[in-house]
């Protein structure tokens, strides 16, 4: 028998009882939790997932100015989008969120539909998602269960499925429909994405105060730090690039927009080549001693010859350029998979190029009208501390 059976009707009223009790005095004050519209609950979902609350509450505000509703957002530009979603991370939500506003324009009469199978077959909404606007925004009593929610109710019942594992999802579903009430089962579901994120955090939880410590097997034992289980991910796969930052006779710098598919799809950025770890480290120790010489006259398959790796992903047009002896220093990112290493060149065009389809030379003027991802962002700011760009452009 698993140990959330166990509890009689009455525990389970009393701790329904006690833990909604707990969150009406408690409960934070978000934007999205003003009203029980769907829309508003789906975009804070979306918003909140690998994303800090305090991060998500600037953005879903600009959010909902700029896409008041779903036929709002249907139809609205993909570049307006994404620059909204600019620093957010994880682009593929966004473009997700606009797939299933025009599902739901055109399936659904522009609203979003209000049973579970129906919420769950959107673009982008999984069963977390999916259960939330169920419970929060339609009353249905369907758990939403992400890392807060496994969490505790792992240590409330002692649970030792692997939290890592997609099966496992089954066991904490399991134990959570055995507690969730028929009535605020909306609010049941937040209360617990707030204990925790507030008090029942992965490590030094603070048992002392938290409403459901009469009812939590693992408080009552002593090892409520021994939960949840979780093997350990892989560490994200380390990548390492060249930037070329190139700077024309008027001041305008060559980006050049990524491909239709995959990481930061359609974003802008600096010229980028990816390289080996070796060459990453004989160029960061060798550029920053001067030992190789780049501040000369050459094209930039000319260089890429003599002194910087072959280009295979970077067959385009810079004209001549003029580089500086040094590079610029180094940023990293960390994606979910992946982890960038990027050091920074500098160089001056000397002879203009030929018209391309694949640059568009900007003045950092215009930075902020194009979409950059969050390590472009962070070359940027390698601009400004160097001072190749004003801190106020």
């Amino acid at each position: 028998m698993n140990n959330w059976e166990r509890l009689s009707s009455k525990e389970i009223k009393n701790l329904q009882e006690d833990f909604l009790n707990w969150y009406d005095q408690n409960r934070r004050n978000l934007p999205w939790r003003e009203n029980h519209d769907p829309y508003r609950i789906w975009i804070s979902e979306i918003m909140l997932q690998q994303t800090r609350v305090v991060t998500v509450i600037d953005y879903f505000y600009r959010f909902m100015a700029a896409f008041p509703d779903i036929a709002t957002l249907a139809v609205a530009p993909e570049e307006q989008l994404l620059k909204i979603w600019e620093g957010l991370g994880y682009y593929s939500r966004a473009r997700n969120i606009q797939a299933a506003a025009k599902e739901m324009v055109e399936k659904f009469n522009g609203q979003m539909p209000r049973t579970l199978p129906e919420i769950a077959s959107l673009k982008g909404i999984g069963p977390y998602t999916a259960g939330a606007i169920a419970s929060i925004a339609f009353g249905l009593p369907e758990p939403a269960i992400d890392g807060n929610v496994m969490r505790v109710v792992s240590r409330l019942f002692e649970i030792d499925a692997d939290i890592a594992k997609p099966a496992s999802r089954k066991v904490f579903d399991q134990g959570m429909r055995q507690i969730l009430p028929k009535t605020a089962p909306g609010d049941f579901n937040q209360a617990m994405m707030d204990l925790g994120s507030s008090i029942c955090t992965p490590k030094s939880p603070n048992c002392a105060v938290c409403p459901l410590q009469n009812y939590c097997l693992a408080y009552q034992k002593g090892n409520q730090e021994n939960y949840p289980v979780k093997t350990k991910k892989q560490p994200p796969k380390p990548m390492y690039y060249l930037a070329f930052a190139i700077e024309n006779s008027e001041q305008e710098y060559g980006l050049i927009q990524r491909g239709e598919q995959g990481l930061l799809a359609k974003m802008w950025t600096f010229p980028l080549l990816e390289v080996t770890k070796e060459e990453y480290q004989r160029y960061q120790r060798s550029y920053n001693t001067g030992q190789l010489e780049l501040e000369r006259t050459a094209d930039l398959d000319f260089v890429a010859e003599e002194a910087l790796p072959e280009l295979p992903n970077l067959a385009i047009d810079l004209g001549n350029v003029v580089w500086q002896t040094r590079h610029l220093g180094e940023i990293s990112h960390i994606f979910s998979h992946l982890k960038w290493q990027v050091l920074l060149f500098y160089g001056r065009q000397i002879q203009e190029n030929s018209p391309s389809d694949q640059v568009r030379w900007v003045s950092a003027h215009d930075f902020p009208n194009f979409v950059f991802p969050k390590p472009q962002q962070k070359l940027v700011a390698l601009l400004q501390k160097n001072g190749a760009i004003s801190k106020d452009f």
